[in-house]
This record gives structure tokens, C-alpha cells and sequence, in this order.
């Protein structure tokens, strides 16, 4: 490891650094340098037959040698140059025992989180205010920080997949959908949660509600090893199982409506020390045990005629985080209400 040295006059501005014997003390590392000796090193490492880098596309101060450049550019062949985050991203894509345990109090934390916004929850407040709830929840139970900026969506903003202006009011008889998650010694969380902003679903609500939600039980039980499933293949039955809940509510909708419109996200993705980890891994590939995968599936009704009139403006996602096992999922944010029942009873216990 490469490290600013230790100085006593820079750490009266911004605090101890760690410096190079601190590295080796406190980070394991096998060997440790002065930063000022990477040219050096990276100029000599560059000479070996294979070289595994990811050199970024601004090279930084200290990266700013020409001849460094020149090597990394011009002075390898392209087959001795070879990525390096896709290993990490092997490696990083099945998680330890040591690691599940971590997502495990990540998910506790969020999901507790998501229980005192609930209850706090009333028509009048600001998407900003609940936003500053959540974040002040998941901090006080041990977050260092939310893991990404939330999506808190009052009503028609729900339409939006990204949405995270977060400041408009929440409204008497909308619903509002919460994006959001805590980060835990620096492991994220990745939370869906919709509920009704006054505490009471309408029955429309309610119905829609209760489709997707069908869809999410169904999707978190095909995440095992027995099932031998991918993520695309999760997906490709969210989108069967959706269609057929929407049909018994009324609505008469093509392929295209459905997975362009209305369902227009992928129902999962890998979540590790990143929210949407290992990016670079392709989500074709068979589910082991212990990948760490979201379940998200989602539905959203335009102001459009095309669909029932009644469904129109309401946006409903629910996300929840899941262990692939052997035979069963573990639902590592099973403990944030999403049955109807439950959320009404915690929206009614502010």
C-alpha cells in the first residue's frame, strides 16, 4: 500500500493520518511506502509480463508521468495489459459468513429505519423532511451513512424510476414510495418500501398493491441454488407472474406495455459493498449460495387510457434483499413491514 506520510504539520489541519508503519499495524498490509515512491514502483511494475490495472481515465498528480502513461498506453502489448476489477468483482460476488453477518445488522438497521418513517409518516410533511428521517434513523442505530441517494416519492412522483428531487409534499390520500438504505461498516443496504402517506390504502391502492407484492413473494422464493436460476431468469418470471396479476385486476396489457411502461426496471441486482455491486458481472450467470441479491419488482400507471382509469398516477415498488441458500432465501430486510396489514397497523402507531 501506497500512503501519505505521516506529517505533523498537515495533521494539525485535517486530522492523523494513518502513515506507512500504521498500515502495516492497523491494515495487515504486507509491505507499505511513502506515496511519493509509486512512480517508481508503478514505472518498474509495468516490465512484467502480465500487468493487472485499471488505470483511470484521468490519471491523477501523482500518476501525471510520461512515462508512466506512455508504458500504460504504447509500451505494453494489449494481451499483457489485463483488467484487475473484474477479479476483485470474482471474488467479491460471493460473500463470506464474516460478510453476511454485516448485511445482516445492515438490514436490521434500514429495515427499523423504514418502521419509525412509517410512523412518522402524515399528510403536510415534505419528501425532504421524511428523507431527513430516514437518514437520522439509520445514523442513530449505527450507519455511517445512507448507502445512496434516496428516492422518496410522493404520489405521481413515483412514476419517475430515479426520482430524487425529494421535495414536494406529501399529500392526503397518496401514497409515497421510499428508495432508501444505510450503509454499515461499509456494507449497503437497498430498501423499497410504498405506503399510504395517511396511513389507509384506497382500494385501488390496495389492489395494485397487493399484484406487486405477490409478484415480490414469488420472485424471493426462486432464490436458491435448487432452483438453478439466474437473475435474468427472476426476472423473465417477474414479468409472467406480473402480467397475470394485472390481468385479475382488470387490466388487458401487450409485452410492451408491460416491460416498456408500466414494469420498465430488471427486478434485481447483486448488493455488496456497493449498492449495485460487481457491475461488470454479467446477471446471466446461476445464483450460489451466498450471493447477496435485491428483489424489486415494481409497477407504474401513467395518465394514460390505455389503463384502467383508477390505477392511474400510483407508482408501487417493493424491494427487499435476499441471501441466495441452498434450498431457502434468506430475507435479510424481512423485518421492514410490507403486508398491508402491517403497514396500516404501523402507520396507525405513530
Amino acid at each position: 500500500m501506497f500512503v501519505p506520510p505521516k506529517n505533523a504539520d498537515a495533521e494539525l489541519w485535517d486530522g492523523p493520518r494513518t502513515g506507512v508503519q500504521g498500515v502495516k499495524e492497523f491494515f495487515n498490509a504486507d509491505e507499505a511506502y511513502d506515496n511519493s515512491r509509486f512512480p517508481v514502483f508503478l514505472r518498474e511494475a509495468l516490465k512484467a509480463e502480465n500487468v493487472f490495472i485499471d488505470p483511470p481515465k484521468n490519471m491523477p498528480t501523482l500518476l501525471e508521468d510520461k512515462q508512466i502513461i506512455s508504458l500504460i498506453e504504447t509500451g505494453k502489448k494489449m494481451s499483457a495489459i489485463k483488467p484487475l476489477s473484474t477479479l476483485i468483482q470474482e471474488l467479491r460476488v460471493v460473500k463470506s459468513d464474516a460478510e453476511i453477518d454485516i448485511m445482516k445488522r445492515s438490514g436490521h438497521i434500514s429495515a427499523k429505519a423504514f418502521i419509525e418513517a412509517m410512523k412518522w409518516t402524515q399528510p403536510g410533511y415534505t419528501e425532504a423532511q421524511l428523507w431527513a428521517k430516514l437518514d437520522y434513523e439509520c445514523r442513530m442505530r449505527g450507519s455511517s451513512i445512507l448507502a445512496y441517494v434516496p428516492v422518496v416519492a410522493g404520489g405521481p412522483n413515483a412514476l419517475s424510476m430515479h426520482y430524487v428531487r425529494n421535495d414536494m409534499k406529501l399529500r392526503d390520500g397518496d401514497l409515497v414510495l421510499v428508495d432508501c438504505g444505510g450503509e454499515y461498516n461499509y456494507y449497503a443496504s437497498d430498501i423499497t418500501r410504498t405506503w399510504p402517506v395517511n396511513g389507509k390504502f384506497t382500494e385501488p391502492q390496495r389492489e395494485l398493491y397487493q399484484a406487486v407484492l405477490n409478484v415480490n413473494r414469488a420472485c424471493i422464493e426462486l432464490c436458491t441454488v435448487k432452483q438453478n436460476i439466474s437473475l435474468h431468469g427472476i426476472h423473465a418470471a417477474s414479468v409472467k407472474l406480473m402480467k397475470q396479476e394485472l390481468q385479475k385486476i382488470g387490466f388487458s396489457t401487450t409485452a410492451w406495455d408491460l416491460e416498456r411502461v408500466l414494469y420498465p426496471h430488471h427486478v434485481g441486482h447483486y448488493l455488496g459493498l456497493d449498492v449495485h455491486d460487481v457491475h461488470s458481472l454479467s446477471r446471466s450467470r446461476k445464483l450460489r449460495k451466498n450471493m447477496v441479491i435485491t428483489i424489486e419488482p415494481g409497477i407504474y400507471v401513467p395518465f394514460d387510457d390505455r389503463f384502467p382509469r383508477k390505477y392511474q398516477g400510483i407508482g408501487i415498488r417493493i424491494e427487499d434483499n435476499v441471501v441466495i441458500g441452498d434450498t431457502t432465501p434468506y430475507v435479510l430486510t424481512a423485518t421492514a413491514p410490507k403486508e398491508i396489514v402491517d403497514i396500516e397497523y404501523c402507520c396507525a402507531n405513530n
